[in-house]
């Protein structure tokens, strides 16, 4: 099975939503793939979550639900205002790299990297 992870920096919800769309169809096409939200795209944790009338706010609580989100940047998650949200929903926060998640890790567990 081929391992992808797919790393969310951008916190334009566009962007985000083919995150979220790409993993999805990744998933149904037998990939292992998984999300990890870093810097700006951490503030969605809270915003999607929070606010059922944005756009992709559905399609993030399916992700979630679905265990796609492998991890929230701990330390973007606090500055952005996130933190508490992540924590409230369940989510991994990962800071092994001075507060962030590292890409190494998951090179050396076979994943492939894609960031957005």
């Amino acid at each position: 099975m081929k391992k992808i992870v797919l790393f969310a920096f951008n916190g334009e919800p566009m962007c985000f939503a083919h995150v979220l769309l790409n993993a999805f169809d990744m998933i149904e096409n037998d990939y292992d793939a998984r999300i990890v939200m870093e810097g700006s795209a951490t503030r969605l944790v809270k915003d999607l979550h929070e606010d059922e009338s944005l756009p992709f706010a559905k399609l993030y609580k399916k992700a979630v639900a679905a265990g796609l989100i492998d991890a929230v940047c701990d330390a973007c998650s606090g500055k952005m205002g996130s933190k508490e949200s992540a924590i409230k929903q369940g989510l991994k926060l990962i800071g092994e790299m001075s507060g962030h998640p590292s890409i190494a890790r998951y090179l050396e567990e076979g994943f492939e990297v894609m960031t957005f």
